[in-house]
């Protein structure tokens, strides 16, 4: 039987869904275009990952001059206590043979049959300085008895004093270590982010970034161009100032002198840069100290032993062994220190260039001082 229900009209059935499926429809345009802007913005721009990369290449160079420093500090911490431990085997093989003296004294009291029990238990006790109060087992002795009583009594003193301060070096070297392992494993992690975030590049992302780089080192060398051209008017007035000084001396029959300790410290210069010359194309590896690879302050450290200066292991030391010179008045071989926490250093050459171990995944190679910038060089130190 067919239904006699009045169909609705279709302009009202419009008229109730269509706002709705309206709403929905533009507030999903809405939403896709939120997302679909937000996606890119989310992934940070090539310039804030260099940004990024470099802080994480600075920060992990800063914990390895704290490695090399806490290193160095327990290699002389197990040193010194190794040095300890020999003197307190010393002392214990002396205070032994003080033992047995005193034993051999009661021995033969008791031989003689001269020994009084009191006696023979003082010179037997372990800790015979004990007995002291009692003046009349001290007057039982003999002049040699006394004696060997005293050398035992101070034996076991240096024994037990060595004892103490093996003890003391051995918690100082326990820190000194756990500070190793945290610097080494700060190093790790942060070379581990910077390549992850470089892995997360496109190979389009870096081939931009590899061009940034390169438009860099050209800046860098403008710089150091500069440099160069400033410091050979600077050398040009000052040989004539010279040879005009000379002149007038050599009229007057006087004696300049000669500069030796300048002459021997631009030898010394010398040699560390022939030192670092020889080593461009090794690799870069945080806390190495050569002959196959190299951190930075390995590099100088190694140089200026070619030529014949000790420097201290980490940057945070060698910029304070020598003297502080302006960089327009720079000789090869002095030390370019960079940033304000004195976490690099290389080896200028002249011409506003150095020689340094960059960076983990780098060579030691020439390079601009001005490779990070101007603001980024601390200060030139001449090692002496």
């Amino acid at each position: 039987m067919a239904s006699h229900r009045k169909p609705r009209p279709a302009g009202l059935l419009a008229g109730i869904r269509t706002p709705a499926l309206a709403t929905v429809a533009l507030t999903s345009v809405a939403l896709l275009s939120q997302t679909a802007q937000a996606a890119p913005s989310d992934r940070p721009s090539l310039a804030e990952v260099q940004e990024k990369v470099d802080a994480l290449y600075r920060q992990a160079e800063a914990a390895t001059e704290k490695y090399n420093s806490a290193k160095e500090q327990s290699e002389a911490r197990r040193k010194e206590l190794d040095t300890l431990l020999d003197e307190v085997a010393e002392r214990t093989d002396e205070l032994n043979e003080a033992r047995e003296k005193l034993g051999s004294y009661a021995a033969a009291q008791y031989r003689s049959g001269t020994a009084l029990p009191d006696t023979a238990t003082f010179l037997l006790a372990e800790a015979p300085e004990d007995y002291f109060g009692q003046a009349q087992l001290m007057d039982r002795l003999t002049a040699r008895q006394q004696e060997a009583v005293d050398e035992f009594v101070e034996r076991q003193a240096a024994t037990a004093e060595k004892r103490q301060e093996a003890s003391e070096s051995m918690e100082t070297l326990s820190s000194s270590e756990e500070e190793l392992r945290t610097s080494k494993a700060t190093v790790q992690k942060k070379l581990s982010d910077a390549r992850e975030l470089l892995a997360e590049l496109t190979a389009e992302e870096k081939a931009r970034l590899a061009a940034i780089e390169r438009k860099k080192e050209e800046e860098a060398r403008r710089k150091a161009e500069e440099l160069a051209r400033q410091q050979a008017a600077e050398e040009k007035a000052r040989q004539e100032a010279a040879a005009e000084e000379a002149a007038e001396e050599g009229s007057t029959g006087g004696d300049t002198g000669s500069g030796g300790s300048t002459d021997a410290s631009a030898s010394q210069g010398r040699k560390a840069v022939a030192f670092a010359e020889a080593r461009i194309g090794l690799p870069y590896v945080w806390g190495a100290t050569g002959p196959d690879s190299y951190d930075c302050s390995g590099l100088t450290q190694a140089a200026w032993k070619a030529a014949g200066v000790d420097l201290p292991r980490t940057t945070y030391d060698q910029v304070n062994a020598g003297t502080t010179v302006p960089v327009s008045q720079a000789q090869p071989g002095d030390l370019v220190f960079f940033y304000d926490d004195v976490t690099h250093v290389g080896v200028y050459i002249g011409d506003g260039m150095m020689i340094h171990a960059p960076k983990p995944g780098t060579n030691v190679r020439e390079e601009s001082i001005y490779y990070d910038g101007e603001g980024s060089i601390h200060s030139v130190v001449r090692p002496s």
